[in-house]
């Protein structure tokens, strides 16, 4: 089932007389469980691309649609509210609330969805043992290592129960070791819950494991390969 449709999607950043074409005409979509790691050298357009898709940025020109929904119409609160229940993210720097304990900043979401406090609790114990985190639950960031603050960040982007999540660069900051056990819960969560990951990246540890690699350059798709 195809979740995101991507077509003639443009976007052009002004800055002083100089015009800066990032995404040039891009057309894609994306299947439901998918695995892809989107490629391509800095300046390529790929975070701009995440930002789009996750209303965090708005097209110059194109249509966005999220399960039928036109992302790219959506603003103030119901864009909100849209990425509050479907997207979730994972940044490169991790961007957890430094004075929240690891489960204060998995329920920060299910806070703001409404979700009871009992039902917030239950959840955010089923995924931060699910990252390998149960025993932190109370730790704040400044006391887990890079690999666990991007567990909790995955743990994070996955309480709403979202559509689908896209990670900027997640492993940017972590060890070898970090990085293949984060990607194998990544890649675990994928194959159980069916959820579509969408990374940008330069690690070729992450585009191993990709079931689908979309390379752009100069704002511009020039291969989409599955495996």
């Amino acid at each position: 089932m195809k979740v995101i449709d991507i077509k003639k999607l443009d976007k052009v950043y002004n800055d002083s007389e100089v015009k800066v074409h990032a995404i040039q005409g891009i057309d894609l979509s994306f299947e439901e469980g998918e695995f892809t790691a989107i490629v391509g050298p800095s300046g390529s357009g790929k975070t701009t691309l995440l930002n789009m898709l996750g209303g965090l940025d708005r097209p110059t020109e194109g249509e966005i649609f999220i399960a039928e929904t036109p992302v790219h119409e959506l603003k103030g609160a119901d864009l909100v509210d849209f990425r509050l229940r479907n997207i979730g993210f994972v940044f490169q720097a991790y961007n957890l609330v430094p004075v929240l304990t690891a489960r204060e900043n998995v329920e920060f979401i299910m806070q703001m969805q409404g979700i009871p406090a009992h039902k917030r609790f239950e959840r955010t114990k089923e995924l931060l043992t699910q990252v390998g985190l149960g025993d932190r639950i109370d730790s704040r960031p400044s006391k887990l290592s890079g690999g666990q603050q991007q567990r909790v960040a995955v743990a994070r982007a996955l309480a709403s129960k979202p559509k689908f999540v896209l990670a900027d660069e997640p492993t940017a900051n972590l060890d070898s070791k970090s990085t293949e056990n984060l990607l194998d819960i990544m890649e675990k969560l994928n194959k159980e819950e069916k959820i579509t990951f969408i990374f940008s990246t330069h690690d070729q540890r992450v585009v191993k494991k990709a079931r689908r690699v979309i390379t752009i350059e100069d704002g511009k798709v020039l291969s989409d390969v599955k495996k």
